[in-house]
């Protein structure tokens, strides 16, 4: 049962509400929903384990799937979970235009 979480051993704290957050479905900027996640979690910003476990709660779609399908081998930080999100979805941040484009 425990390989089938990407951060088996981690510890939520008593009391703890994960926050509502805007779902990333794979079609808009990752870096702003690595900004907005971050912001929602600031408070547990240094617990990496729980940043990596409840990253999967801002996800929909596609992106929860990849995400279900991430090896916990892979994943040992939050930097890359970061790098993996952002290889990942590197095609939207290269289709969004500048200021000169619009």
């Amino acid at each position: 049962m425990m390989d089938l979480c990407l951060v088996p051993d981690v510890v939520i704290p008593p009391k703890f509400k994960v926050s509502n957050f805007d779902k990333y479905k794979g079609t808009n900027c990752p870096k702003n929903h690595l900004k907005m996640y971050c912001r929602k979690m600031g408070a547990h910003s240094r617990d990496e384990k729980l940043l990596i476990h409840f990253f999967q709660d801002s996800l929909a779609g596609a992106a929860v799937v990849w995400y279900t399908n991430l090896e916990a081998s892979r994943i040992r930080t939050w930097k890359d979970l970061i790098t993996a999100f952002l290889r990942q979805y590197q095609y939207n941040s290269d289709m969004v235009p500048d200021r000169t484009q619009l």
